[in-house]
């Protein structure tokens, strides 16, 4: 501290603590307890970094990283947070309708709302708050709604959903047949919507968008597509799965996120103005939170109109381009890599204490950092290593890659695959 004053840790007891920490023997128990690392990335060279480990630092290749496209190093994108922090300063200094609104928080809900081909958007401090927020008020603004939920829809739409206190139905992952059984035994009068993603993040496989928009249609249901891990990365503008299906204007509310394909951080919604000014004037998530920095409105302002133009089509081909070729490494070496058609390459482990064994000495012994992916993320017996290369991940780096899994794999006595 400063001053030269010791920090005082407080020994006084706190009651119930055994209940934490039995809840944390339990995780660990089951092999699915989460270690972060602590990570220094290095602007212009993604996807090195420095990792910081008890025994000092180490340089380590990132196979894991969100940041689809590298929009978080791009120069553009740095150069417009500079000029709205010297412009605005740090915070936003307040929710959304106390002083906590910007030009860059105008500007970016226009320019999302246009992305996507719709007449307003609203933003949010995260994807998880602006699916929770938005599915939790519908329920409320639409008596007697029903929602239809794909069974691995994201947590935070989950959540939503149940505290919207409309009733719901769980289909079978992209199981439109079990969807429109449901539907048919519920009441044709009740207002219903269906909630969906375009890419789901753990397996990396695509939603059925156009059997779920004939669906909806035919049953005269509301569309909900979570396009957080499409964004930036699919369509000729970028604005995900639904623009390169040409089926964006057949999905009523779509929700995404500015931190993954775009670099950066926050959530939004883009719709009918009447949806959105519905959510901004009834969701707590939005009305009672601070507004995104304007600093991160600027740089995802800057991102956005970067992917929208030749520069941004041409890395998302790298982009497929580089994901097909780490996938058929990996199938060409026997590596059971679950079958994919997206940019997202997991890897089938099937046992989270291996899982994390894998893990633990791909970072360790190699330099490789990627993060296992256990329960409750996906389900027991499919735990995996979850690959995400971007542009600037080379054919070095894959090899390289390629050979420490081979190594780790037998070490571990893994099966590969058929």
């Amino acid at each position: 501290m400063s001053g030269g004053q010791e920090l005082k840790v407080s020994v006084r007891q706190m009651k119930h603590l055994k209940s934490f920490e039995d809840a944390l023997n339990t995780i660990r128990g089951e092999g699915r307890y989460r270690v972060f690392i602590d990570l220094q990335r290095h602007r212009g060279r993604f996807p090195k970094a420095t990792a910081r480990m008890d025994d000092g630092e180490r340089e380590v290749t990132i196979w894991c990283s969100n940041d689809y496209l590298g929009m978080g190093q791009d120069d553009d994108v740095i150069t417009s947070m500079h000029e709205a922090i010297d412009s605005f300063g740090a915070g936003s200094g307040g929710t959304r309708n106390i002083s906590g609104t910007t030009r860059y928080h105008v500007d970016l809900e226009r320019e999302l709302a246009d992305l996507h081909g719709k007449e307003a958007a609203l933003l949010f401090t995260s994807g998880y708050v602006s699916n929770d927020a938005t599915l939790s008020t519908l329920g409320k603004i639409l008596p007697d709604l029903i929602i239809y939920s794909d069974a691995l829809n994201h947590a935070s739409m989950i959540e939503g959903i149940r505290r919207s206190g409309a009733d719901y139905r769980v289909f079978r992952h992209n199981d439109v047949d079990h969807l429109r059984a449901l539907i048919e035994i519920d009441d044709p009068a009740r207002p219903k919507l269906i909630a969906f993603e375009s890419v789901y993040s753990m397996d990396g496989d695509f939603g059925r968008m156009l059997e779920i928009c004939d669906l909806a249609e035919e049953f005269d249901a509301l569309t909900y597509l979570d396009e957080v891990h499409a964004v930036g990365l699919y369509g000729d503008q970028g604005a995900g799965v639904a623009e390169m299906l040409g089926l964006a204007d057949r999905i009523d509310i779509i929700e995404g996120t500015l931190a993954k394909g775009f670099g950066v951080m926050g959530g939004y919604i883009a719709s009918h103005a009447s949806v959105i000014d519905a959510i901004r004037s009834m969701a707590s998530g939005f009305i009672f939170s601070t507004s995104t920095c304007p600093v991160m409105a600027a740089g995802a302002l800057a991102s956005i109109r970067k992917l929208r133009t030749d520069e941004g089509r041409r890395l998302r081909a790298v982009h497929q381009q580089k994901a097909a070729q780490l996938k058929q490494k990996f199938l060409d070496h026997g590596l059971p890599v679950m079958e994919s058609p997206s940019h997202i390459v997991p890897l089938l482990v099937g046992d989270p204490e291996r899982c994390k064994a894998l893990s633990d000495t791909l970072l360790f012994d190699f330099g490789i950092y990627v993060q296992p992916i256990n329960y409750p993320t996906v389900p027991r017996g499919t735990e995996r290593l979850r690959f995400t290369p971007s542009p600037v991940h080379d054919e070095i780096m894959m090899d390289e890659l390629v050979a420490a899994l081979l190594a780790v794999w037998k070490q571990l006595g893994l099966d590969r695959a058929a």
